[in-house]
């Protein structure tokens, strides 16, 4: 499975059961956490999100409402009997804030934890399952956004083809590589007369806190799921922009002019009681467009 579930959708205030950024991305069999804003913990706990099965969290800025929480997850874990590597990836700072709040609270960590300082864009991290690479956005501190994509392999066995070609199971890692296969004889068969293409490696792309910015469509072009902030509704557009963040019909334009499958709109100022008529404006614009609501887990699909 590869799915997004929502932890936190408000900003910077937790108001009306509404809690600061956080997001859990499993893909096959692995957790991916992205910020982690105050009550992660208990969201977790609330929605059954294992702890032990995330080995990577990337907090896309330093803004409280993106990183208060880990703290205690970081605490929680080792309390918990964690021994396994944690990965944390963040701009810079990240590491001194945390390594002060574990010294002055003579805490010591029982697992090895690690701290990847985010500088300019590139990949992060990639396995044979998952790749995470990360992107500017524009905030009022250096922010990043994300893109989760899968690592399948290039190419699909043809197993009746492969086997009437008489190629051994042994050298099926090669032929999803794209390898042709040479027999004993010194023959050569050719990779396409035994395979099938594979199916698009899905991504999903969460472009963090930004201002309304056009570069992000180039990021998010054929997402099959867009995260894109919507703090306020189109009529506090200037005020969006003051304060760095984007609108329900600016996100909606990302999506629509990077031809997403579909399109999450978080991080809701706390002016606003009820967010329904966010994602009413939002639809005007790119019409499959859904709330991020916590505790739902969307499929990248």
């Amino acid at each position: 499975m590869f799915g997004v579930t929502i932890l936190g959708n408000n900003s910077a205030l937790p108001a009306y059961d509404r809690h600061p950024t956080a997001q859990v991305i499993s893909i096959q069999d692995q957790s991916i956490l992205i910020d982690c804003g105050e009550a992660t913990q208990i969201q977790m706990s609330r929605y059954k999100v294992k702890r032990s099965k995330i080995n990577h969290i990337f907090i896309s800025h330093l803004h409280g409402d993106h990183y208060f929480g880990l703290i205690g997850l970081i605490t929680s874990m080792g309390l918990l009997g964690r021994t396994t590597d944690l990965h944390l990836f963040s701009p810079p700072g990240l590491k001194e804030i945390i390594e002060m709040q574990l010294a002055v609270a003579g805490s010591r960590i029982p697992y090895p934890l690690h701290f990847h300082t985010i500088y300019e864009a590139g990949t992060l991290v990639e396995t044979p399952k998952f790749k995470v690479s990360c992107f500017p956005t524009q905030h009022r501190i250096p922010c990043y956004g994300f893109t989760i994509s899968e690592n399948k392999a290039t190419r699909k066995i043809n197993k009746e083809k492969a086997i009437a070609a008489e190629i051994p199971f042994s050298y099926y890692d090669e032929l999803k590589k794209g390898n042709d296969y040479t027999t004993k004889t010194g023959a050569v068969i050719s990779n396409a007369l035994v395979t099938d293409p594979a199916s698009p490696n899905k991504k999903y792309v969460y472009t963090a806190d930004t201002i309304f910015d056009m570069n992000l469509v180039a990021h998010a072009i054929d997402a099959n799921l867009l995260y894109h902030e919507a703090t306020y509704l189109e009529d506090q557009t200037q005020k969006a922009a003051e304060r760095f963040h984007a609108t329900t019909i600016q996100a909606a334009t990302i999506a629509k002019e990077a031809g997403v499958n579909r399109l999450l709109i978080g991080h809701f100022s706390s002016k606003y009681e009820s967010i329904e008529s966010h994602v009413i404006e939002a639809r005007t614009v790119f019409t499959n467009t859904d709330l991020a609501l916590e505790g739902v887990t969307f499929l990248v699909q």
